[in-house]
């Protein structure tokens, strides 16, 4: 399994706590914090898309060469 895909995992995990001071508690600076949270995940699945991509390309070019 990537590491990648480990790593957002976790880090979506971590972000449990503010969700639910959010919602459930009507916090608004756990707002805040999920909303960073939701742009690093955006990063990180950015990252993860980039990673596959380049493996495909790999595997094809092996294929085919």
């Amino acid at each position: 399994m990537s590491e990648k895909y480990r790593e957002m995992i976790e880090f979506l995990q971590s972000l449990d706590s503010d969700v639910e001071k959010f919602y459930d508690k009507g916090q608004a600076a756990a707002g805040t914090r999920v909303r960073k949270g939701l742009s690093e995940l955006k990063r990180l699945a950015q990252e993860m898309r980039n990673e596959v991509q380049d493996m495909k390309s790999q595997r094809k070019d092996g294929k085919t060469a």
